[in-house]
């Protein structure tokens, strides 16, 4: 029961943020958008004050690594261009394939770990891969963004 509606939930989430990318290359960015995402994600982290979400150090990096090697496919997607005297984030055909792609294998992973570790170690698990995910990728962004705006300065 837990993980049809945690999956229903992820499937909710997947459309919001391919629907929030999209609007992101209708307007111009700014560096407040791009941190603004996992600073918010961060207030997560207050799960683990509760015990049965709690997962050991090594488990919480290995799923901060996942989300790390995930990130580098959005790093790659994650382009700019100069409009004017503004930055717009360059929509890109692969981005909708790579999104599908990641959540169908964090749905496959989450099925396989969910079979052997608790439903909130397992959301814990996953919060993390996501929040791993976020941070390089939003990082990555902000350097390029803030290269851009210097372009525009000279």
């Amino acid at each position: 029961m837990f993980f049809i509606a945690s999956t229903c939930f992820a499937i909710i989430m997947a459309v919001i943020v391919f629907n929030f990318r999209m609007k992101e290359t209708r307007e111009p960015v700014s560096s407040k958008r791009i941190i603004l995402p996992p600073l918010a994600m961060s207030t997560g982290f207050l799960q683990f004050a509760i015990p049965v979400f709690q997962v050991t150090w090594i488990e919480a990096g290995e799923a901060f690594l996942v989300g790390i090697m995930f990130s580098i496919f959005l790093i790659m997607t994650s382009k700019f261009e100069i409009k004017g005297d503004h930055v717009y984030l360059v929509r890109s055909k692969a981005f909708i394939f790579i999104i599908i792609g990641l959540f169908a294998i964090r749905l496959a992973l989450k099925w396989y770990i969910g079979s052997a570790i608790s439903i909130f170690e397992t959301s814990s698990l996953f919060f993390i891969v996501a929040f791993g995910m976020i941070l390089p990728w939003r990082l990555a962004m902000l350097f390029l963004f803030m290269k851009k705006k210097n372009e525009i300065a000279l």
